[in-house]
């Protein structure tokens, strides 16, 4: 029990220091793609990835889960965002000798981009094309905590210009002395891009630390689990609390409610999800204020 306690003393001790060596800047950064979800289940929970990404959509936002599960997956996802933004994401996960390997892939498009270089009728359109590729694993640190590691290949191509680099992730996922009460950390998109054209493109780095509790009822026929995340974007001044809750009953059908604090144009996310089987397909809802529309996720995930 003493070794339990210290164990649990010394990830919070890291989780906050960790939070204390990114200190806040009025910076800007580029690459909004990944920022958006993926997985329709994490973003119906306010984009809650960090803690409730227990499958393979840990790729995307822990690689530390990604030591959870043993069993392959592989998930499909569509994005309708907004503003002509839509993602097209893939994510596989497979054991090879006994190490977790997980792989996934983002192309996003913004379409319809008009050109003009003065007032009148436009020249045209394009599109600006963004994509990455990542590899993710993970390993048991101690029984009770495991950490993992992403590395991203990303490119953005916008008319004539197109830039490369790379980002990494890096997480820890707690398992903590409280029955089903579990701990994460993650830091995001640390890294750096090319030129483009005259000035490189600096990555969206952020960190997240959150705690999700899964609570059982009625014979476990429905379990709720309720989950909240700080997350911090490095390059800016704010500060935001993703607060999520999932409702499963008898492991066939789940509905999501999330909520995003400190958001100007976005609170409330929500969605469903279906189960039948080793087979599951999510739908979530993202309203956006001041005209901007509403984002549609749709994704499917295979167990094999």
């Amino acid at each position: 029990m003493v070794y339990m306690k210290l164990l649990t003393k010394s990830f919070f001790v890291f989780l906050f220091s960790c939070v204390a060596l990114f200190p806040q800047s009025a910076g800007k950064s580029g690459l909004s793609f990944l920022k958006i979800g993926s997985g329709a289940r994490n973003i119906a929970l306010a984009d809650n990835g960090s803690i409730y990404a227990d499958d393979v959509t840990a790729v995307f936002y822990n690689p530390a889960k990604l030591s959870k599960t043993t069993n392959p997956e592989i998930m499909l996802m569509h994005n309708e965002w907004i503003q002509d933004v839509r993602s097209e994401v893939i994510a596989v996960k497979f054991s090879l000798f006994g190490i977790p390997i997980g792989f996934g892939f983002n192309s996003t498009k913004v379409g319809d981009i008009e050109i003009r270089q003065k007032p009148g009728e436009a020249e045209g359109t394009f599109s600006a094309q963004y994509f990455f590729g990542s590899l993710s694993s993970a390993f048991f640190i101690v029984p009770e905590l495991s950490f993992g590691a992403t590395f991203k290949f990303i490119n953005e191509d916008i008319f004539q210009d197109y830039a490369a680099g790379y980002g990494l992730d890096f997480g820890l996922s707690y398992s903590t002395p409280l029955e089903n009460l579990d701990a994460a950390l993650v830091v995001k998109n640390v890294g750096t891009m090319k030129m483009l054209r005259n000035e490189s493109t600096k990555l969206p780095s952020e960190i997240r630390a959150g705690l999700v509790y899964s609570l059982n009822l009625y014979n476990s026929k429905i379990e709720i689990t309720p989950g909240v995340e700080f997350q911090k974007y490095l390059a800016t001044e704010d500060i935001h609390i993703n607060v999520g809750s999932e409702f499963l009953y008898d492991n066939l059908i789940a509905l999501r409610l999330g909520y995003q604090t400190f958001y100007e144009a976005k609170n409330f996310t929500g969605g469903i999800g279906l189960i039948w089987g080793n087979l599951s397909f999510d739908y979530a809802l993202s309203p956006f204020s001041y005209g901007l529309g509403q984002g549609h996720t749709v994704s499917l995930n295979f167990k094999f």
